[in-house]
Formats: structure tokens, C-alpha cells, sequence
């Protein structure tokens, strides 16, 4: 199965679990953290089954664009063997104005080996309410339901009618809290561009912003430590700043680390002075 790289890490292990290898194709920033259509036909083989596509994209908030999408189905179309995961759980929280498109929407011959999967943890902020959902062809939701069946028990009566109120009921909130979270992704990017060593450009969805800290690596910290990898600068923002940030390592592209601004601006602001001293300290 092709993964883009960064990827949410979980969906290394669930290819593992159903018997699959991960095929990881980078994806740098100069390709704006996204799939190009070229590295998406190198990477397939005769044993190729399956690639995932995250829209927008965690953790690095990249949203493809339609014209971007048509270039990746025209290789798709060229495989009829491959199937498609489309994920789009953050499908709602972008910042352009409209809803990151999804591969079966703009490649309609794709449909019959599509899955579109989503949720409303992210978008409605339900995320202790534990329900997703999927749509694709009827033979491939049998036998995901046959399994699902043997594994869990089903969505509890509450959620499921909590989902419902949320997806049928009034759907301005979606744009009211993408400027907000616009904002805030405003804030707290030009809080991290003035951190020495640190850079981010804007994401055009999600609440993450994925901050380059190559200018970090190779320094140390005020009792010594050497900042060797970014999972090493994560460790010392946690122990020097009692800041909670994820290492690009675990998404498969460093040198980077993850975190949220899905935070109060207080949270936010005081989150950008201790980035900023904990940086300066280091030499």
C-alpha cells in the first residue's frame, strides 16, 4: 500500500494488521508536503494493491486542489488494479472556503474502487463520540461490516444520534470556526517564524502547523544535552519549555515537529514565549 510521507502514523500499523507492506513515498516541502503524480507512477509495482490519500493532510495541513487530484487519477486510471483509501476526516477545516475535494468527486471512473472515509470528531469536535463512516462500493462495505461486526460492538444509540443532529442540523458553525482557527493559525505561524532555528509555512487546513527545525539540529542544551534529531528537540521542549510537541520522525518526514493550535490564544501566546526562550537557550 502507498503512503505519502507525512503521514498519520497509525496507518502504518493498520496495513501491517491486514497484511500489507507500507510503501512510503516521501513527500518533501518543496512539493508542498504533498503526493505528486510522478512519484505516485515511480512508486507503483506489479504488487501495488492500494494508496492512501489523506485531504487535507495530517499532520502537515496541505490541502490538493482539484487540478492536483485530476493529475493523481490520471496515473490511477492508468492501474485499474489499485484501489483508493480516500481519507478526508478534515474535509470541513480548511481555510480557502470551500471543502478539500475528495478523488472520487473529481474523478467520477474511480468511484467503483474508492473509499471515502470521514468522521465527525474533527469537524463538529466530537471526538470522544467515536463515530466515522465510509462510502464506497457495496461489496467492499459488507465485508468491512463482517469484520467490523467481529471486532467491535457497534456506535452507541447516543453518538449515532448525536452524529446525525450534528451532519443534518445547522452547518455554519464549519466556516464560523475556520476563521477562527485561520486566526489562530496566524498567530501562532508568526510566533514560530520569529524562533530562532524554527520555520512553518501556513497550513491551508487542519489545526497543525509542521515546523521545520533543521536550525536547531546540532545544538545543545543549557546543561549540555546535543540536539541531534527532532525527536530529541521534542524531548527538550519538554523538559526545558513544558511544552507537548509530536517529532516529524513519527510521521515519516524530519526534521520537523507537530502541534496544534486548536487552543485557546491565551494557550497559544504563552505556548509562543516558551517556544521562543527554550530556542534561545540553546548553542
Amino acid at each position: 500500500m502507498i503512503i505519502p510521507a507525512p503521514y498519520w502514523a497509525p496507518y502504518l500499523d493498520q496495513v501491517r494488521l491486514s497484511g500489507g507492506t507500507p510503501v512510503i513515498v516521501p513527500c518533501p516541502q518543496n512539493n508542498g508536503f504533498k503526493l505528486r503524480a510522478d512519484d505516485l507512477r515511480t512508486a507503483i509495482t506489479a504488487r501495488t494493491r492500494w494508496l492512501i490519500i489523506n485531504n487535507p493532510v495530517n499532520p502537515s495541513g496541505a490541502v490538493y486542489s482539484a487540478g492536483e487530484l485530476s493529475a493523481i487519477a490520471a496515473v490511477l486510471l492508468q492501474h485499474p488494479d489499485i484501489w483508493i483509501l480516500a481519507d478526508g476526516l478534515y474535509e470541513h477545516m480548511v481555510f480557502g472556503g470551500i471543502p478539500a475535494p475528495t478523488l472520487a468527486a473529481i474523478e467520477p471512473r474511480l468511484r467503483p474502487r474508492t473509499l471515502t472515509i470521514s468522521g465527525v470528531a474533527k469537524s463538529y469536535a466530537m471526538m470522544g463520540w467515536r463515530v466515522g463512516y465510509a462510502a464506497g462500493p457495496s461489496a467492499l462495505i459488507r465485508a468491512m461490516t463482517t469484520v467490523q461486526s467481529q471486532t467491535t460492538n457497534g456506535a452507541s444509540s447516543i453518538s449515532q444520534a448525536a452524529a446525525v443532529a450534528a451532519l443534518n442540523g445547522p452547518q455554519e458553525l464549519l466556516s464560523e470556526r475556520a476563521s477562527v482557527l485561520r486566526s489562530k493559525r496566524d498567530l501562532f505561524g508568526e510566533i514560530v517564524n520569529d524562533c530562532v532555528g524554527l520555520s512553518c509555512e501556513p497550513p491551508e487546513g487542519t489545526f497543525y502547523l509542521l515546523i521545520a527545525c533543521a536550525g536547531v539540529i546540532g545544538k545543545r542544551s543549557p546543561d549540555g544535552k546535543l540536539i541531534a534529531t527532532d525527536r530529541d528537540f521534542a524531548a527538550y521542549l519538554l523538559d526545558h519549555a513544558d511544552l507537548v510537541v509530536v517529532a516529524g520522525e513519527d510521521f515519516g518526514l524530519s526534521p520537523y515537529i507537530r502541534v496544534s493550535f486548536a487552543n485557546p490564544t491565551s494557550t497559544i501566546e504563552e505556548a509562543g514565549r516558551r517556544l521562543q526562550r527554550a530556542c534561545d537557550a540553546l548553542r
